[in-house]
């Protein structure tokens, strides 16, 4: 008996240990590459957009949410502004691409949204994720059901044009994140003249 007792123990570690620990990017890694589909059904793949852009990705919980709808208005309030200083803004959730459609159309958001729904790219930046949900919005004049498979945390990354973390804000105030992107994108301005 003892002998099974030992062999539990010495099992027990190896199971214990996670397959992929959790990334935890700072400031000056080089941001992970993905591939996802965007509210338009087309594959967006962040590579691509890499060295012609600054690049902003937000990660936010779910659309048509009250607050995940101040942040995404003041991303499209803000984007020509951000346009003109060479950004391009990615809004990351675990919703699918028509929940997208929904969200942009109703917002009239003017920048791609991208559908994460297994949680696979905010794990590649370390967002951390939970269970999904689901809500109930009027839309179009009727009652209609979003549901997403995983909720992600708010968290803003900014990757500058050699595809390297310029700033990561893992404590996000939904109704400013706009205001304090286009901040720092500013401060990195100055700083290259």
């Amino acid at each position: 008996m003892s002998r099974i007792a030992l062999l539990v123990i010495c099992i027990a570690p190896g199971l214990l240990r996670a397959e992929n620990p959790p990334v935890a990017l700072k400031i000056g890694d080089k941001a992970p590459n993905f591939a996802a589909r965007d509210d338009q059904n087309k594959v967006f793949e962040l590579q691509e957009h890499i060295g012609k852009k600054v690049m902003v990705v937000y990660f936010y919980p779910a659309d048509m949410s009250t607050v995940c709808s101040r942040q995404a208005c003041g991303f499209r309030d803000q984007i020509e502004e951000l346009k003109k200083m060479g950004v391009q803004v990615v809004g990351v959730s675990g919703d699918s691409v028509n929940n997208h459609r929904l969200f942009k159309r109703a917002h009239q958001l003017n920048y791609p949204l991208i559908a994460d729904e297994q949680g696979k790219v905010a794990k590649a930046f370390g967002v951390p994720v939970r269970a999904g949900g689901e809500i109930t919005r009027i839309i179009q004049g009727r009652p209609t059901r979003l549901k997403r498979n995983v909720t992600a945390q708010r968290w803003t990354f900014v990757i500058g044009l050699d595809g390297k973390i310029i700033d990561r804000n893992t404590d996000v105030n939904p109704q400013s994140d706009s205001k304090t992107v286009l901040s720092v994108v500013k401060q990195l301005r100055t700083t290259r003249q």
